[in-house]
């Protein structure tokens, strides 16, 4: 056999070298894969326990309780219906307390009540999709908060007065410009609930360009 030349041997260190980093970068991928995995297993009941806590958190600003929101955030982030005893358990929350949030989450239509045959337990399904659950929440809130205060207003801005009278002409313009906004408001969101998310978005940001 004749000895290999320098050049000869150059090269095949090199693609020794090449072939030897491609493997080791494949295996580090497939580590730092399983490592994550490993992680992202290891870390989901606590994610999915600080998602409960921070969803809690918001229902303050949705104008919704505590728990309401927490077992909204339960029914959310799990795939299958749960009962009441499931809910219970989860929460820690008594049976009583369980029932009253469900029935408000029902009538705020975040939360569907469903039935499975042969059985005679009742489980509770929450909307997944972000989009359909914002329109509901904006459609409540706008039949609980926003409807009664534009009646208010138009009974307001149809008080009689003194125009010459600085106190009613004062009066008269404040509540005519809120109502104004308030209609405003409910316009758009009457546009928003019929709305397919992409063209709102899409309108929303041709305002800001």
């Amino acid at each position: 056999m004749s000895p290999l030349s320098n050049d000869s041997v150059s090269v095949l260190t090199a693609e020794t070298g090449k072939r030897y980093k491609k493997n080791k970068n494949k295996l580090s991928l497939y580590f730092e894969s399983f490592v994550t995995l490993v992680y992202l297993y290891m870390e989901l009941p606590e994610a999915k326990q600080k998602f409960i806590e921070a969803w809690g958190k918001l229902g303050s600003e949705w104008g919704i309780n505590r728990t309401m929101a927490q077992v909204h955030a339960l029914l959310l982030i799990t795939p299958e219906a749960l009962t009441t005893e499931e809910i219970m358990e989860s929460l820690s929350i008594s049976r009583g307390n369980a029932n009253m949030t469900l029935r408000d989450l029902i009538g705020w239509g975040l939360v569907e009540k469903q039935h499975k045959p042969g059985e005679r337990k009742e489980y509770f399904f929450a909307e997944k999709d972000t989009w359909t659950i914002a329109r509901q929440v904006a459609k409540e809130r706008r039949k609980r908060e926003l409807d009664p205060v534009i009646k208010i207003l138009d009974e307001l801005s149809k008080v009689k007065g003194d125009v010459k009278d600085p106190a009613y002409k004062t009066f008269n313009k404040s509540v005519t410009d809120i109502n104004k906004l308030a209609k405003n408001v409910d316009k758009t969101l009457e546009t928003m609930l019929k709305a397919d998310e992409s063209w709102f978005w899409g309108s929303i940001l041709k305002i800001f360009k």
